[in-house]
């Protein structure tokens, strides 16, 4: 074991953010912490690595481990190079570098007993330098910047004038290069493009050391973890598998924990309900009874109410005016900046009912072609043609036009007024924003929440071509759940930009990956993209290039073709077992309905005995009533006979009535 977190428990004023939060790492282990914002992910990180102090647990770790730390932001200030910095870790190998050099310098000068000690020293030396992969330092260094998405015109450029995102990247590169035996990572992913999260899953998988993943990139922690730590209620749980198993599994569990809750109030309802019958008998063991009843159910561990989870659209997104079948057409678009040349000579155009995905390295112009097709930018040369009845929402998340002071409710009223109350909170729920929260001021919203606020706009508006650039930057996964829902619901057309893989897969009919200054087609999800994407480009680069602009030919109807194919045959394999299984089918159902019939016939006597029973046991005490009043009559009281007559009735109903009582209380459970 390498990392033990036992009973973590930490607060901030009146709020518990961590309680009792215990789990491990293990050698060679790759690991995820998940949660929604405001979990204490990040928090955890920082009492692992002694930046913030828990107020009980301990932290265990593994005597001479030695463990690095990625944090969100960095602030990196140097004057040296990409490169020099990237360098400075290797500092011991580079003197060790430099003694060598001095070694085979000296022994040119000396013989005897001295040559002897420096060709002990140079031995030695040598084999230091070679066990820390010496002699490929400078290729590791280079991989490493590379892998990060850097050319190598970056490598002179001064550490003090990149970027917030390039030095977060070099802190990362740094830390890679450090070799610990746990890598801490807290959103890794958040400043690399596409080709970068690729290298850097190739390199976590085969790191012969720990990880441990704060992230929010589901697909990245697909390919890299077996093991998922779930941050909830201030709770830790620990699941085997992926971020895909861990999903499933979190389900079913919840499924049962609700299934649990629901048995347990069905059976606290019914306890209540003998309970009250018993004392309506007005019995003294009756009442005894129900008061024994009473305790044992004060007893009972309650099970909490399990928070409510969003998974499921409320309302069918539907554009109020509906678009032709042809929403966009691009031709020949044009983009430079200076002398920096973003793509040339782009077309493509984009049918109704289409969720388009445009992809590509940082820095190929993404963005651009959103704002130019928005009018924020002009195109060098192109045209644009939107068609009939197109209209354009475009979100960025850097322009989110949300009025401060308002609340939730009052930003989506006064934007739709023809919306009932009803309607809008229909419409905040399905971005996850239920109860009080919608009473919740704009200006107390954190940036993620700020973003489902302004899709939930966008996707109330008039428009039926969403234009998004980043959609779930900042957004937890809950949240992003919440927006692929909505995106899936939604009838209209909508062109995004985005980095999220999972989200991509989930979404996405189409996708345009931006790459050599063109456009390259995939009519299908993210996984068709990875699946075609080295015969779609060979194919490019052989020069077979109609399917390049997007509108399905080429390339992209010899693609189609080939899966089509496939398609087919499994298709004829499978129809033959369908059939055969169907007729299983057929006698399961019987069976069933059998079964459930048996079931519905047991539980109507058993409602019939009660129900006879509870009569009798009425017409008994009307009985012992009318024999009370009798035995307290003054001239029975002195009949001796008639006395002892009624007594004598009177203590075979009360046997009677305890009897039917014990019968009532048994079929009752």
């Amino acid at each position: 074991m390498l990392l033990a977190c036992k009973n973590i428990t930490k607060s901030f004023g009146d709020v518990t953010i961590l309680d009792q939060v215990s789990f491990h790492i293990n050698e060679r282990e790759k690991a995820a912490i998940v949660g929604i914002n405001g979990a204490g992910k990040s928090t955890l990180l920082k009492i692992i690595m002694k930046e913030l102090s828990s107020d009980a647990g301990e932290v265990i770790t593994a005597k001479g481990a030695t463990i690095g730390y990625l944090s969100q932001h960095q602030d990196l200030s140097s004057e040296r190079t990409v490169y020099e910095e990237m360098l400075s870790v290797k500092a011991d190998l580079l003197q060790t570098e430099a003694r060598i050099r001095e070694t085979e310098l000296e022994m040119k000068e000396c013989a005897g007993e001295a040559l002897e000690a420096l060709l002990r020293e140079y031995t030695s030396l040598t084999h230091a330098f070679e066990v820390q992969n010496g002699y490929a330092y400078k290729s590791e260094v280079v991989g490493v910047l590379k892998g990060l998405g850097f050319s190598e015109d970056d490598f002179q450029k001064q550490i003090c004038t990149l970027s917030g995102g390039q030095k977060t990247r070099i802190a990362l590169g740094r830390l890679l290069l450090t070799s610990p035996d746990l890598i801490m990572l807290d959103e890794p992913t958040n400043h690399l493009d596409m080709a970068s999260i690729a290298w850097l899953e190739t390199y976590l998988l085969n790191y012969p050391g720990a990880v441990l993943i704060v992230a929010h990139d589901r697909y990245f922690l697909d390919r890299v973890v077996t093991k998922v730590v779930e941050l909830d209620g201030t709770k830790a749980r620990t699941f085997s598998g992926n971020y895909s198993a861990y999903a499933v599994k979190k389900e079913q569990q919840r499924e049962t924990l609700i299934q649990h809750y629901l048995n347990q109030q069905r059976e606290i309802k019914h306890q209540e309900e003998v309970i009250a019958k018993l004392r309506s008998f007005n019995r003294e063991k009756s009442i005894k009874r129900a008061e024994s009843r009473e305790k044992m159910l004060d007893k009972i561990e309650r099970i909490e109410k399990p928070t409510e989870i969003q998974s499921k659209m409320r309302i069918r997104l539907e554009p109020r005016i509906m678009s032709g079948n042809d929403v966009l057409t691009v031709t020949g678009l044009s983009k430079s900046f200076g002398s920096q040349t973003l793509f040339t000579d782009l077309s493509f155009d984009i049918k109704r009912g289409e969720k388009v995905a445009i992809i590509g390295k940082n820095g190929t112009g993404k963005t651009t072609i959103l704002k130019i097709i928005n009018g924020l930018l002009p195109a060098d040369t192109g045209e644009i043609r939107p068609g009939a009845k197109v209209h354009i929402a475009y979100y960025d998340q850097e322009h989110q036009v949300l009025h401060a002071e308002k609340t939730l409710f009052d930003e989506l009223q006064d934007t739709y007024p023809h919306m009932d109350n009803t309607a809008i909170r229909n419409a905040l729920a399905a971005f996850l924003f239920t109860g009080d929260d919608v009473f919740k001021r704009i200006s107390d919203l954190s940036g993620g929440e700020r973003g489902r606020v302004s899709l939930a706009k966008l996707m109330l508006s008039d428009a039926n071509l969403l234009i998004l650039d980043e959609p779930t930057n900042h957004l937890d996964i809950v949240s992003k759940e919440i927006l692929e829902d909505a995106v899936n619901a939604y009838e209209g057309t909508v062109l995004y930009v985005s980095h999220d893989r999972y989200f991509i897969n989930k979404t996405a009919t189409r996708i345009l990956d931006l790459t050599e200054q063109t456009l390259l087609n995939y009519p299908g999800n993210y996984d068709y993209y990875l699946e075609k994407k080295e015969l779609t480009e060979r194919l490019y680069l052989e020069g077979i290039g109609y399917g390049m602009d997007g509108k399905g030919g080429g390339v992209s109807q010899a693609v189609s073709a080939a899966s089509g194919s496939a398609a087919s045959a499994v298709s004829g394999v499978l129809a033959p077992s369908a059939s055969f299984s169907g007729n299983s089918g057929i006698t399961d159902t019987k069976l069933d309905w059998q079964k459930q019939k048996e079931e519905q016939a047991r539980l109507r006597k058993r409602q019939n005995d009660l129900k006879k029973i509870e009569e009798e046991i009425e017409r008994l005490e009307k009985h012992m009533e009318e024999l009370d009043t009798a035995l307290s009559d003054p001239d029975i009281a002195s009949d001796h006979t008639k006395l002892t007559e009624l007594s004598k009735e009177r203590e075979e109903i009360e046997e009677k009535l305890e009897k039917l009582m014990e019968q009532w209380e048994e079929l009752a459970e």
